[in-house]
């Protein structure tokens, strides 16, 4: 953590020349936007000029680059009870307006920009707007009301945060809002709902189809199918259909089907999270089959130095289970004491259930069982907007707060029984001027004839450095830690720093272990192109991970993998295909095994950092990965 503080400070001292954007006042109405000065640069000039031409080529540049200045918000600081919304509080709602804007050409913070092309005007006549009635069930309050604090904030939020919606705003019309009651106008912005993709190679073809808002109502279904593999199994499918807050309940429900050579899955689930500062009930049920081939962790050799038996052939487990799995909780609001505040902490219990039977496959960590969880909790969580971190411009909720979790509970086992107990800690800390700090520490085990067993201590830290602004180009620096420690486990070589897990773009099933330490830096330029809807991101990045396979031994004591690069990142904001990056990277030590190259070229469309929302879920077992 201290680490991170430090480099925190270098790199505010490194872009000291350059300008914070620094917050605007929060408004009423929307928020007032910084003006881009993309058109003035002599490059896009000098297309602007060729894009006049009637030549081939010049209406080649008409038609894929768009010359419109973009108009770009600062970060916005998210209150918890924003100034300009206390004054409405527990007043009537009398009236919702909602101002739905297609995916291309309209703007969320200008309502009268139009699509000025044939292609953003084609893209919108493809597209199904999201229904009214959608919108009404996704806020916390309606017609008749008496508005409670944080329900305009909390709605906005809530709306921002489904897939289906780029942006939204939740603001009250103060013309024509009176003492005792008012009026609420919502903008939403959608995005184009379908996507398909496919390739072909030597090894396979791949072809995918997927809508997130279908026929404008919010489901969802996704479906990829493989053929032509050289595997066992020459063909692979998945394919699911999601239905979120069923009927204004905020619970959520999942159907989906996996059939893969190394791994099949049939699952039914219904879910209901604390979504809100104030929901008081959170709940789920679920029924899971599966059949699996999970990697021996137990049998492979150690390996030179202990890097977990390099060059050697993993061999697999087959693996058939199933899973029955229900757990309630409810919060409990304390008191305020200011009577136009609402008090955001919120002490939480939930209890689980879970019924896992093997029916095929065995392991020291392996049994069927009936698991009783209980777990208490503190949370404390409020929202701060800001833009550039994950997007390319969007508005993006970053969560602050405190989290406390503790778990015990009983495992009936068909080999033995024992207690179990958890606990969880974690913090957030978000400000315009510093950035952003998370750091979460965690800690399980299983406690069995007077001893502990099967524990795991993880820990993970998170720092972003403010939003850099030098014209229209903006830059971040992202630093992440990661560290999982087994104890007294018997499966030495669960652990591996494969891609997300560890270095991103290296790949050996070779190089496993039993603890771990991993360090990633990365570096974001965005910059002000726009190619048929795709803004365009340099990234940078540098990664190291320490790995030993070896009891008590310390993983900082082995020499770090490492991993360099440097690459291209693509996204349309207004589709709902994945960012898209293209990176190159150069690995100094890699194992023996495969003929690997120390420079690979490699495609990812996977978010590597995440955000851990500081919201309290169901009772966990602590995860060795």
């Amino acid at each position: 953590m201290l680490f991170l503080l430090l480099m925190a400070g270098w790199f505010s001292c490194v872009c000291a020349q350059a300008q914070v954007v620094s917050p605007p006042s929060t408004q009423p109405s929307l928020y007032p936007p910084l003006e881009d000065t993309t058109d003035n640069k002599q490059f896009l000039q000098s297309l602007k000029r060729i894009s006049q031409k009637k030549t081939l080529f010049g209406r080649a540049v008409k038609a894929l680059v768009v010359f419109k200045p973009r108009r770009i918000e600062g970060p916005v600081e998210n209150t918890l009870l924003p100034a300009t919304h206390a004054q409405h509080n527990y007043k009537v709602v009398r009236s919702i307006y909602f101002k739905r804007l297609d995916a291309f050409g309209y703007s969320i913070n200008d309502t009268l920009a139009l699509p000025d092309n044939s292609l953003e005007r084609l893209g919108n006549a493809l597209h199904m707007r999201t229904k009214r009635n959608l919108l009404r069930n996704q806020i916390l309050f309606k017609e008749g009301d008496l508005l409670e604090p944080l329900d305009l904030s909390e709605s906005e939020r809530l709306l921002r945060q489904t897939d289906y919606l780029l942006d939204a705003r939740v603001l009250v019309n103060d013309s024509t809002s009176t003492k005792d009651s008012i009026d609420v106008v919502i903008v939403t912005k959608d995005v184009f709902s379908i996507s398909g993709s496919g390739s072909a190679s030597t090894s396979g073809t791949r072809l995918g189809l997927r809508d997130i808002n279908f026929m404008g109502i919010g489901h969802q279904f996704r479906t990829n199918y493989r053929f032509g593999l050289s595997e066992p199994q020459t063909w692979q499918f998945l394919g699911s259909y999601y239905i979120p807050n069923i009927s204004h309940t905020f619970i959520s429900a999942e159907l989906l089907y996996q059939n893969t050579h190394y791994y099949k899955q049939q699952s039914l689930s219904f879910r209901r999270d604390f979504f809100s500062t104030d929901t008081k009930y959170a709940g789920g049920a679920s029924v899971a089959w599966y059949q699996t081939l999970i990697p021996d962790y137990y049998e492979q050799g150690e390996g030179e130095n202990g890097e977990g038996g390099e060059g050697q052939v993993i061999n697999h487990i087959p693996l058939d289970y199933n899973i029955q799995d229900f757990w309630i909780g409810r919060a409990f609001r304390l008191k305020s004491y200011d009577l136009a505040m609402d008090n955001p902490t919120r002490l939480i219990t939930a209890a689980r259930f879970m019924n896992i039977q093997y029916t095929q496959g065995s392991g020291p960590t392996i049994q069927s069982a009936r698991l009783y969880l209980t777990a208490f909790g503190f949370s404390f969580r409020k929202y701060y907007k800001d833009q550039y971190l994950f997007g390319f411009g969007r508005t993006e909720d970053i969560p602050a707060g405190n989290l406390i979790a503790l778990t015990a509970g009983f495992e009936d086992g068909a080999q033995k029984n024992r207690m179990y107990l958890g606990v969880k800690a974690a913090f957030g800390k978000y400000q315009p001027n510093f950035g952003y700090l998370y750091g979460g520490l965690e800690y399980g085990s299983y406690r069995y004839q007077n001893s502990w067993e099967q524990g795991v201590l993880t820990s993970e830290a998170l720092y972003f450095t403010p939003l850099y602004r030098l014209r229209n180009w903006r830059w971040r620096h992202f630093l992440w830690n990661r560290a999982s420690l087994g104890m007294r486990r018997p499966d030495l070589f669960a652990l591996d720093i494969d891609q997300e897990d560890g270095i991103r773009g290296f790949s050996s099933g070779a190089v496993r272990g039993y603890r771990k330490f991993v360090l990633n830096y990365e570096t974001n330029f965005f910059t002000p192109l726009t190619l048929l809807g795709f803004r365009l991101a340099i990234i940078g990045f540098a990664d190291l991970a320490w790995l030993t396979s070896i009891q008590n031994k310390s993983p900082l004591k082995e020499k770090p993998y490492t991993g360099f690069g440097m690459g291209l990142r693509f996204r349309n904001e207004f589709l709902p295909i994945n960012t898209i990056q293209v990176l190159l990277g150069y690995y100094p030590r890699l194992p023996l095994v495969n003929n690997q190259q120390d420079f690979k070229l490699f495609q990812t469309t996977r978010q590597y950092y995440e955000f851990n929302d500081l919201r309290f879920t169901q009772p966990l077992i602590s995860e060795f990965r």
